[in-house]
């Protein structure tokens, strides 16, 4: 019997979440989506999600900042960051800093699956993210 991988999607965005999240589990995932970094948070799920997918932009905690705070709790979850406002800097800062992918919205279901795939192969090391 194979485990299938569990992922969250943190989108502010309700029709982005929704819609990824409905994605994932006719692709065979277990998904749940989180409005929030706090809600993530605060639903105690970290420690069964195999990869997070969350935006970029959101208001109060950022996708990449989030990503700091679960290594800095030593939690490294593989993420992948999403953002329909592509920056050049913004994308070097998280791929230095460790996440397993980077896409703009709107991405395909191939581009998503690759990245899921880098994902789920992903270690991340256990290094504080530089602001």
């Amino acid at each position: 019997m194979t485990i299938k991988p569990s992922i969250a999607v943190v989108d502010d965005d309700e029709s982005v979440r929704e819609a990824t999240t409905r994605l994932l589990r006719s692709l065979g995932f277990i998904a749940k989506g989180f409005s929030s970094p706090d809600e993530f948070l605060s639903s105690n799920r970290q420690h069964i999600i195999s990869c997070l997918i969350a935006d970029v932009q959101m208001p109060g905690i950022s996708g990449l900042a989030l990503y700091g705070q679960l290594i800095a709790a030593g939690n490294p979850i593989p993420t992948i960051l999403i953002t329909a406002y592509p920056g050049e800097a913004i994308r070097e800062r998280a791929l230095n800093a460790g996440v397993a992918g980077y896409l703009v919205k709107p991405f395909s279901e191939k581009e998503l699956l690759d990245c899921i795939d880098t994902a789920l192969k992903h270690r991340v090391l256990l290094s504080p993210i530089k602001q």
